[in-house]
């Protein structure tokens, strides 16, 4: 089958398609050919050398996301047939004609979403459904400020904090603001020209809001925990801005009952993993296949293209995800 390899960290061009030895399922497994594979900021640092040589648990290919067909059922798998219409997160191994995923971490993709777009469901919105719903407990009529609101992750916070019926704030490029406020975003901030913090203080009669979602780490950490309400609670999901020169504001910690999680998927036990995307399935299936939420979908790119897709997610102007479609699952 074909895959995308690297033979050495660096920049997209070391992203090559080779022809490798196809998966085998093994007794838990879904082998799945794949219709489309979504693309994560975990590839490009994958790709960098941030995890060396790593084994996720199904292969060392680079990828953690899938949607296709299944081809192949391991002796222990329940529930599921030939010819299902499967997605899910995997332990690497995505970039390839062929994944093998755990039938305990698949979703079935709903009647009326595309097989191809629900290459950009999986990662994004159990994510997203963990940070606010799990860790953050985000109640109906509440207020929450979601960072990167333009990314993957971030327009999925952005859809199921609106489905919920929580007030939404969003910090995104001006130029994505149309954009941003389709997904139901109430107040859309500029983070290039405008302070989150002041807009919130502002717009809430200087309350704060319940809830932030932060992808970016030290540049935000005071104006975030200063942009909290009394029992406020900040899930940081990313560290787009590093980790270096943060501020903590202890006062503020302390005198408004304040709670900071953090969340990452990558390096999860499959246990948590298998309970994140089932909490996930069980509240938000329904409401995928009804449309009230959606995949977002900036660009296609063929598997063999996988280098571009890279550069695309580099340049910081995509709005929502990238995706890559194999060859076979092209015609």
């Amino acid at each position: 089958m074909q895959a995308i390899v690297f033979d050495a960290f660096g920049g997209p061009e070391v992203l090559v398609s080779r022809e490798v030895e196809r998966p085998c399922a093994r007794p838990h497994d879904l082998l799945v050919a794949n219709a489309s594979i979504g693309v994560n900021r975990a590839d490009i640092s994958h790709r960098k050398g941030a995890y060396g040589r790593a084994h996720f648990g199904d292969s060392d290919i680079m990828g953690l996301e899938i949607a296709g067909t299944v081809v192949e059922l391991g002796s222990q798998v329940r529930g599921y047939a030939v010819g299902d219409r499967v997605m899910g997160i995997v332990g690497g191994g995505a970039y390839a004609e062929f994944s093998r995923i755990d039938h305990r971490m698949a979703m079935r993709v709903p009647p009326g979403l595309a097989l191809a777009d629900a290459g950009a469901v999986a990662e994004v919105f159990v994510t997203a459904h963990e940070a606010l719903f799990h860790l953050a407990r985000l109640q109906t009529g509440e207020t929450v400020l979601i960072h990167a609101a333009a990314g993957g992750v971030g327009s999925a916070a952005v859809q199921l904090a609106h489905a919920a019926g929580a007030r939404v704030f969003a910090t995104a490029g001006g130029d994505k603001r149309h954009a941003v406020h389709g997904f139901g975003a109430d107040e859309v901030i500029d983070y290039r020209t405008e302070d989150f913090q002041n807009v919130v203080d502002q717009k809430t009669d200087g309350k704060g809001v319940d809830v932030v979602i932060d992808f970016i780490g030290a540049p935000y950490l005071e104006r975030n925990v200063r942009s909290l309400a009394v029992g406020g609670r900040m899930v940081v999901v990313g560290l787009l801005g590093g980790t270096q020169g943060a501020a903590l504001p202890l006062d503020a910690l302390l005198y408004r009952h304040l709670q900071i999680f953090g969340t990452v998927m990558k390096s999860r036990s499959p246990e948590v993993k298998q309970a994140m995307t089932q909490r996930f399935a069980q509240r938000w299936l329904e409401a995928l296949a009804a449309g009230a939420i959606r995949p977002v979908i900036d660009s296609t790119f063929a598997l063999a293209d996988a280098a571009d897709a890279h550069r695309r997610m580099e340049s910081g102007e995509s709005v929502g995800k990238i995706l890559l479609i194999p060859a076979t699952a092209a015609h």
